[in-house]
C-alpha cells in the first residue's frame, strides 16, 4: 500500500457543514433580493432537491462546471418564487463555504498519521477547481495533500475512470497499491474497484448497509483507515 486518496464532502468535511453553508448561502441570496420575507429553510430544502436531481444526472459523464449546475438549480428555484439569483452566487458560494465548512473531528489527525506512514495522500473530488483549492485553504488543510484531483481537472465527473486513473499517474503508483475513501457507494466504491483500487466506504450511522457490498471495507470514522492501512502495508 502507498497511497490513500479521499473523497471530500460528506468524507472529509461533514454534510452537516455543507446543510449549515448551503442554508446560509440562500439566506444571503433572499437578503440580496430583497426577499427575507420567504423562509430560507424552505428555499433552501427545494434548492437541494433541484441540485440533488442534476448532479445524479451527471454521474460518470463528461464535466460541466459545477457553479453552473449550481446556478441553474437556484435558478429553477428562484424562478417559481419571484426572486432572482445574483451575478456573484458563485463568489457568495466559495465565502460561505470558506465560513461554515467543518471538518470530521479526527481528518486532519488521520491525513497526519497516514502521512507519517510515507504514504502519498491525495484527494479525488467532484469538484471545480476554484472551490476545492479555496475550501482547503480556508480549512487550514491544503498543504497537507501531495495531490488534488478533480472532475474539472479530469474532464469527467465519479465513477468514470479517468479521475481515478489520474490521481493514480500524479501519485506514480499501481491501482492494487492505493485505497480511496469516499461516502457514496456507487460513485466512490465502485469507480475505484472498476480501475482496480480498494475501496472504502465511510458509513458512521450504518445507513448504507444494503450497498455495503460494492466496498473493500466500511468504516465508522476516517481514523479507521489507519488500521485498515497497516494491516494492508503487512
Amino acid at each position: 500500500m502507498k497511497a490513500v486518496f479521499f473523497d471530500f464532502v460528506g468524507t472529509l468535511i461533514t454534510k452537516r457543514g455543507e446543510n449549515r453553508t448551503h442554508l446560509n448561502i440562500i439566506r444571503e441570496v433572499l437578503r440580496r433580493s430583497g426577499r427575507e420575507d420567504l423562509d430560507p429553510v424552505a428555499i433552501w430544502e427545494e434548492y437541494e432537491k433541484e441540485s440533488s436531481a442534476l448532479f445524479k444526472g451527471l454521474a460518470g459523464k463528461p464535466y460541466v462546471k459545477i457553479r453552473d449546475v449550481d446556478t441553474e438549480a437556484l435558478r429553477r428555484v428562484a424562478e417559481r418564487h419571484g426572486f432572482t439569483v445574483p451575478e456573484d452566487f458563485w463568489e457568495i458560494s466559495l465565502k460561505m463555504h470558506a465560513r461554515y465548512g467543518e471538518l470530521f473531528p479526527d481528518a486532519v489527525e488521520t491525513i497526519k498519521a497516514l502521512k507519517g506512514l510515507g504514504l502519498h495522500v491525495g484527494i479525488v473530488t467532484d469538484s471545480d477547481n476554484d472551490y476545492i483549492e479555496h475550501h482547503l485553504g480556508a480549512l487550514g488543510i491544503y498543504e497537507l495533500f501531495d495531490s488534488i484531483t478533480t472532475s474539472e481537472e479530469a474532464g469527467f465527473y465519479k465513477p468514470h475512470p479517468r479521475p481515478f486513473q489520474l490521481a493514480l499517474e500524479k501519485a506514480g503508483v499501481k491501482p492494487e497499491e492505493a485505497l480511496y475513501i469516499g461516502d457514496n457507494p456507487a460513485k466512490d466504491c465502485v469507480g475505484a474497484k472498476n480501475v482496480g483500487m480498494l475501496s472504502a466506504l465511510l458509513d458512521p450511522s450504518g445507513e448504507r448497509r444494503e450497498l455495503w457490498e460494492n466496498c473493500d471495507f466500511v468504516i465508522s470514522s476516517l481514523k479507521d483507515v489507519i488500521e485498515i492501512v497497516k494491516g494492508l502495508k503487512g
